[in-house]
This record gives C-alpha cells, sequence and structure tokens, in this order.
C-alpha cells in the first residue's frame, strides 16, 4: 500500500498494460517522466512505491485521470483479480462532464476492460473523440445520444452499439439518468 490512498496489488500491473496499450516502452516512459529504467521497472512489478506526484504525472503522459490510481477497496486474497463486489468498483474519470464511470473488471490486464458508465440528465460530453479502440456498449437504462462517425443514433435499455475507432460523442438530452455497460479494448483508462 502507498500513503493509505490505493492498494498496490494491480498497480504495478495496471501501469504496465496501459504503458503497453499506448505503445510505449519502459525506456521511453522512463524517459518522458524523467526517471531511470530500474525505478518503473520496480513500480510495474509493485516492488517500488510511487509517490502521489509520481502517480500524477504517470497518469498525464498515459492520459489517464489519476483517480484510477485511488480508492482501489481491498478485496479478500482468494477473491483478488477474479471478482469485483458492487460496493468496491473503482471509480475513474472525474465526473466534471456528467459521467460517472466505475471500472467492472478486476484491473487492466485484459485486452478488453469493462466499464459501467452513468451519464447524467442533460449532460454532454462536449468533444469529439477518437481513440485506436474497439467498443461496445450496453443500455441499462435511460436513453443516450450517440454521434458515431458523423452519424446520429438514439439508444434505450436493451440497445446495443460499437465503435471502431470512429470519431464519436455522448448526449444524455433527458431528464433522466442513462446507465450503460461499455466495453473497450485495448483498455485505455
Amino acid at each position: 500500500m502507498y500513503e493509505g490512498h490505493a492498494t498496490s496489488a494491480t498497480l504495478g500491473a495496471d501501469l504496465r498494460a496501459l504503458r503497453r496499450a499506448r505503445g510505449l516502452t519502459l525506456a521511453g516512459l522512463a524517459e518522458t517522466l524523467d526517471r531511470s529504467v530500474g525505478w518503473l521497472s520496480q513500480v510495474e512489478r509493485d516492488l517500488s512505491t510511487p509517490s502521489i506526484a509520481d502517480l500524477r504525472r504517470i497518469a498525464a503522459v498515459l492520459g489517464v485521470p489519476s483517480s484510477l490510481f485511488f480508492g482501489r477497496p481491498e478485496a479478500p486474497l482468494d477473491e483478488q483479480g477474479y471478482i469485483v463486489r458492487a460496493g468496491s468498483r473503482r471509480r475513474i474519470g472525474s465526473g466534471e462532464a456528467g459521467l460517472v464511470e466505475e471500472l467492472l473488471s478486476p484491473d487492466l490486464t485484459d485486452d478488453f476492460e469493462m466499464v459501467q458508465s452513468t451519464f447524467a440528465p442533460r449532460s454532454r460530453l462536449g468533444e469529439v473523440v477518437t481513440r485506436p479502440t474497439q467498443e461496445v456498449g450496453y443500455i441499462l437504462s435511460g436513453r443516450l445520444d450517440l454521434l458515431i462517425g458523423g452519424r446520429r443514433f438514439s439508444v434505450g435499455p436493451g440497445d446495443s452499439f460499437r465503435i471502431r475507432g470512429e470519431p464519436f460523442e455522448w448526449i444524455n438530452p433527458h431528464g433522466e439518468p442513462a446507465v450503460a455497460i461499455w466495453v473497450i479494448a485495448p483498455p485505455v483508462y
């Protein structure tokens, strides 16, 4: 554990998975962080504990919210890497655009990640996003408008969608939250 903010059981593995998903080498990331390859290697193997400032810099370089690295509830040893209990999900992102996301995957070491996304009423991403991923979503409740590759779609409970590296944006112009399960490959958080 580091400074009581998160457990390090998967921190190193998550950092390694994110670095690899972005096509960065250990040496390249270490150089960008102005750290040694040895230090970064130890962090990725959970042998060294990064400071809060280090985690913020790593998050910035990897393009993820620093909140991803904090607030991991302890899971029983026999469940770690297998089970994520409803009350133990990691919140990711800042929630600023009216989007609250929770990581459903135990960590980021798989070829994909699964996220539960809750879109606040009358919220909008406010920017078009393009990322080198394949994404599939399933709407559990509420309604959501998606702009995918310049086309607008409205989806509701039971509907699903796919985005393959196309520019997209989401909008919830409705008066109730929309909740979706989102699978993203490779992991981006």
